[in-house]
């Protein structure tokens, strides 16, 4: 990789990149000196966190009390001092509250749902993770003004122009991006005013991580007939991207399939376990103690799993704990390898299947495999990927570095180096309309019964999909994708704001053209809310089929998908001249 370019801004400026992930956290940050090379930095510091050093994350949790304040967050909330106040004053505990941003949508894993420990009444999963992006705000203050501070102003010559990025699961959209950028409007990091809320930039873990693994050494010269597939194993997500060098560069590269992400992390083999264990203890006076068991799983068990032929252990209790007859004996449970191989197997299962999937939809072959990401620190997970991907010719790596930092440094390697150019579109993206009806279309006649008059007088019919962009297209970040609509109406005023509805197929049709054929693929990704006034006399009125008056609005929409956010313009001719408006976005509550 070429070597990083000095900061050619006219002032100091500070970016904080926060890695939320599902069970743990942490934060990369970069002070940006004028004339000075940006260099990516950890905040290696918390409260109350044990383990100091380039690897340091803390989990993500909080406790609130009964009145819905913040009581105790990260390391913090783990502190053994804290159970008996925990229980008396009844702290409610969030785990895992980032499942609850995800995507409400075809294909999201709504049987997750019941797995996913509720949020306290009284907040919702926008305030949550606002609390927690407050508290990672806070700590990386604390430790970047004990390790760089210069003067009293120092931080506050800084503190309104942080750049903050926010890295978030391949799977997420739109509609996840807005609600994190509420979030950071509501934790306090950025005015919600169009500035504020341009301070906030977001990258897909899998892109994040490809950066990662460039920073640490990812032999991009060996990238350019081939690809590589960056596997993300996290707490709650298994996010994969495929990528590979740009024709005639060794620094810029491009996405070569469509990304995938999957609910399989590292969370689910902890669900396996428990369920095993209810199971296995229903009959024993052990089985109130199942909570227990669960989380000694979690933190030891799990992470020390390489071998299957061999006898596990869980420690949960006393030398005087015992019963025989369930494998239990001086306070721990014997479980047998294979069970403990099982909990993985559905989370290895799905990692080998998406590899291969990745594989045969890349435009270049695949030939390595980067495992990044806290779940790929399991030794029986990386054996399994590899002995199952060398069949597939392919070859398992693991970065030397710390694999479970890699999101928050590529998320800010992100911002830096901009090392992606363009990337492939996950689903197709169009808009539905009516088409003028064709008496000679068999399609047309089965529909015939919704056809209707139009405000002109010509009849047509509705629900056909018109197709912006196909799934599987490769985007650069500056190309295009634009279709002609227009609108008609009776009445000039209602011109003045219309509404387009930006809707997404994801199901597998290669040419998906009506609603009522795969309906449950169908989605709305957006509504595109435009001033149609600004078009002038070309509205009319005009002269119907009926001889009645009306307006017709003739327009582009043109889309930008190639940005990590969905970018919308209006575009029209007037006089002759391409004329274009920023058209607002606003995502439907449904996908939320």
């Amino acid at each position: 990789m070429q070597p990083r370019s000095p900061y050619t801004g006219p002032r100091r400026k500070l970016v904080l990149a926060f890695d939320v992930g599902t069970t743990y956290s942490g934060v990369s940050y970069s002070i940006l000196d004028p004339g000075h090379v940006p260099e990516i930095r950890g905040v290696t510091r918390f409260p109350a966190q044990e383990q100091v050093g380039g690897d340091c994350k803390i989990p993500s949790l909080l406790y609130y009390d009964q009145y819905g304040v913040v009581r105790a967050a990260g390391a913090e909330a783990l502190r053994e001092g804290l159970t008996t106040q925990k229980e008396e004053e009844q702290w409610l505990s969030c785990p895992w509250f980032k499942l609850h941003l995800r995507p409400q949508t075809p294909g999201s894993m709504e049987e997750i749902r019941e797995k996913i420990p509720p949020l306290p009444e009284s907040k919702n999963a926008i305030e949550v993770f606002a609390d927690f992006l407050e508290y990672l705000f806070q700590c990386s203050r604390t430790y970047i003004e004990e390790v760089h501070g210069m003067g009293d102003n120092w931080w506050g010559s800084m503190e309104d122009t942080i750049e903050f990025v926010l890295s978030h699961p391949n799977g997420w959209e739109g509609a996840q991006q807005e609600q994190m950028r509420r979030a950071a409007v509501l934790a306090g990091l950025v005015l919600n005013d169009e500035a504020g809320q341009a301070r906030v930039s977001f990258v897909t873990e899998g892109e994040a991580s490809l950066h990662f693994c460039i920073q640490s050494g990812l032999p991009a010269g060996a990238m350019k007939d081939s690809g590589v597939l960056i596997v993300d194993a996290g707490g709650g997500t298994i996010d994969l991207s495929a990528y590979s060098c740009v024709s005639g560069s060794a620094d810029s590269f491009e996405e070569i399939a469509p990304p995938q992400c999957h609910f399989s992390g590292s969370i689910f083999v902890t669900f396996n376990a428990r369920a095993y264990l209810e199971a296995h203890l229903r009959n024993s006076k052990y089985l109130e103690d199942v909570p227990q068991m669960t989380d000694c799983f979690d933190k030891t068990t799990k992470l020390r799993f390489r071998n299957k032929d061999e006898p596990q252990y869980i420690r949960f209790g006393s030398l005087r704990d015992k019963d025989l007859a369930v494998g239990i004996r001086s306070g721990q449970l014997k479980l047998s390898g294979l069970d403990v191989a099982s909990f993985f197997e559905p989370s290895v299962n799905c990692i080998v299947d998406a590899i291969a999937e990745q594989s045969q939809k890349a435009r270049k072959p695949i030939k390595s495999v980067f495992l990044v990401g806290g779940f790929a620190a399991s030794d029986w997970l990386f054996a399994e990927l590899k002995e199952a991907c060398s069949q597939m010719g392919l070859a398992v790596l693991r970065p030397d570095s710390h694999v479970n930092k890699a999101v928050a440094d590529g998320a800010l390697s992100f911002y830096l180096d901009h090392s992606v150019r363009s990337r492939v579109s996950r689903f197709t993206y169009g808009i539905h309309c009516h088409i003028p009806y064709d008496i000679y279309d068999a399609e047309h006649l089965q529909r015939s019964a919704s056809s209707f008059t139009s405000a002109g007088g010509y009849r047509r019919i509705p629900g056909a999909f018109s197709v912006i962009l196909p799934k599987n297209t490769q985007t650069s970040e500056t190309k295009e994708f634009r279709r002609a609509y227009f609108e008609e109406t009776d009445s000039l005023p209602e011109l003045s704001r219309v509404t387009v509805s930006l809707d997404c197929y994801r199901g597998e049709l290669a040419n998906p053209r009506w609603r009522d054929i795969d309906a449950g693929m169908y989605s709305t990704l957006c509504t595109i809310e435009v001033d149609l006034s600004k078009l002038g006399h070309s509205l009319g009125p005009h002269r119907g089929k009926d001889g009645r008056v009306y307006y017709k609005a003739s327009f582009e929409v043109a889309l930008l998908f190639g940005l990590t956010e969905l970018k919308a313009q209006l575009c029209w001719k007037d006089n002759g001249v391409l004329r274009r408006t920023p058209a607002k976005i606003i995502y439907d509550p449904a996908s939320r």
